[in-house]
């Protein structure tokens, strides 16, 4: 069976005036059309392509690799709004359309939204939404507390940056937490500090606990090489100065200036930290 909306491997049938037919272990067939045919190929080659539907509602395929697929999220730009809703460009010919009745606010041309992707299961066609929270759900967790995940960066809340966690469930990461540049639509690796007895799920940006504390240390000795060997922080530096050098939380650089004293590879003066040569 052919998963539109995702990727299929699937073998080569026959070539005909209009591309190559594909086909799937059911019997199922569909065109990859001559502008995506391989330069080389062989009849009965399996090959991996995307499929979806066309301008005409017709199940085609494509070598080439969209923004988002089935059943996932992304940040994408709208392309044009008409009267069916707003149409976003996902590196396909075809653009996704997002119903205005999946619209949370209505969508402007040319502004980006993080959307998912989905089948629909009445009208079979491909259709993306920006009403997230349908398709997150902290019911049923399956993370645990220091867990590396994946994160997408949704949007910005009077608290933090609110996430989609694997591309399932909802977290939040404080804002006075956050020691590096973000945006929405982010992509980026994050780690599990605290699932709530609610199920609400807070969520750092740096390694957790001792784990956190050789690459913390790594970064904070490759500073003071690159500053000639010295680093004007220290245990009673302002928390701001220290974030905005070392994008990390004082606590954290205290942490990685413990390793690294111990280690014999600093010196913690009044004015700072001396590399020891």
């Amino acid at each position: 069976m052919i998963q539109l909306g995702n990727y299929n491997e699937l073998e080569i049938l026959r070539d005909t005036s209009v591309g190559l037919f594909l086909g799937s272990e059911g019997g199922t067939e569909i065109l990859l059309p001559n502008k995506y045919v391989p330069k080389s190929y062989e009849i009965g080659d399996v090959i991996k392509v995307f499929c979806y539907l066309d301008h005409e509602e017709r199940p085609v395929a494509t070598n080439i690799d969209p923004f988002i697929i089935r059943n996932t999220f992304s940040l994408l730009r709208v392309a044009e709004v008409n009267q069916f809703g707003a149409f976003l460009d996902w590196g396909l010919e075809k653009h996704l359309l997002v119903p205005f009745s999946e619209q949370r606010d209505k969508m402007k041309e040319d502004q980006w939204y993080v959307v998912y992707c989905y089948l629909d299961e009445k009208t079979f066609r491909l259709v993306g939404s920006n009403k997230l929270e349908k398709f997150i759900d902290n019911e049923n967790l399956a993370i645990k507390n220091g867990d590396e995940v994946n994160l997408i960066i949704t949007r910005l809340t009077d608290l933090g940056w609110e996430v989609i966690i694997n591309n399932s469930y909802k977290g939040l990461v404080y804002d006075n937490e956050v020691f590096q540049k973000i945006a929405i639509g982010d992509k980026i690796k994050g780690y599990i500090k605290n699932v709530r007895p609610d199920n609400k799920v807070d969520v750092s940006l740096q390694p957790l606990g001792v784990e956190s504390l050789e690459p913390t240390a790594e970064k904070i000795l490759n500073k003071i090489i690159a500053q000639n060997g010295f680093l004007p922080l220290h245990d009673k530096s302002n928390p701001q100065e220290i974030s905005k050098a070392l994008q990390m939380s004082k606590k954290t650089f205290k942490k990685g200036i413990g390793v690294l004293y111990k280690a014999r590879k600093i010196d913690i003066k009044d004015d700072g930290v001396y590399l020891i040569q």
